[in-house]
């Protein structure tokens, strides 16, 4: 299977996305997490306002398959949640890099981006899966 990895994208081992516009953040999770997971079921997301730690879980995904954290990529605030997940969780399973975004996050410091994978080494990581 030929997964949608955009390059201007970061990407954590856990197979995390985060999109960056300047110090906003947009979390989901790859189309290849998805895929290994199966139809996701149900989302548990942090509220607007919470803190996350970089390397940290935010949330839970469920699908018929596992359980699995979600990790978040940056540290910093919650600014917004893609509460419609947590009533329907089927953008996630149809559409995981776009409208099956999960948090945005006001980031505290850009100097973290470095420690995530950029497309080339993601690609690397899940061809040896």
């Amino acid at each position: 299977m030929v997964y949608r990895i955009p390059e201007d994208n970061y990407y954590t081992k856990e197979h995390e996305w985060a999109q960056v516009d300047e110090n906003i953040v947009t979390v989901g999770i790859t189309e290849f997490a998805q895929n290994q997971l199966g139809e996701i079921v149900y989302v548990e997301l942090p509220e607007e306002g919470q803190k996350v730690t970089q390397n940290q879980p935010f949330g839970v995904v469920e699908s018929v398959k596992a359980v699995s954290d979600l990790y978040s990529p940056v540290s910093g605030t919650v600014i917004e949640v893609n509460n419609t997940l947590v009533d329907d969780p089927a953008p996630l399973n149809d559409d995981p890099m776009n409208d099956g975004w999960l948090i945005r996050i006001e980031m505290d410091t850009e100097k973290e981006l470095a420690q995530l994978m950029r497309a080339g080494d993601y690609k690397k990581l899940i061809a040896e899966k």
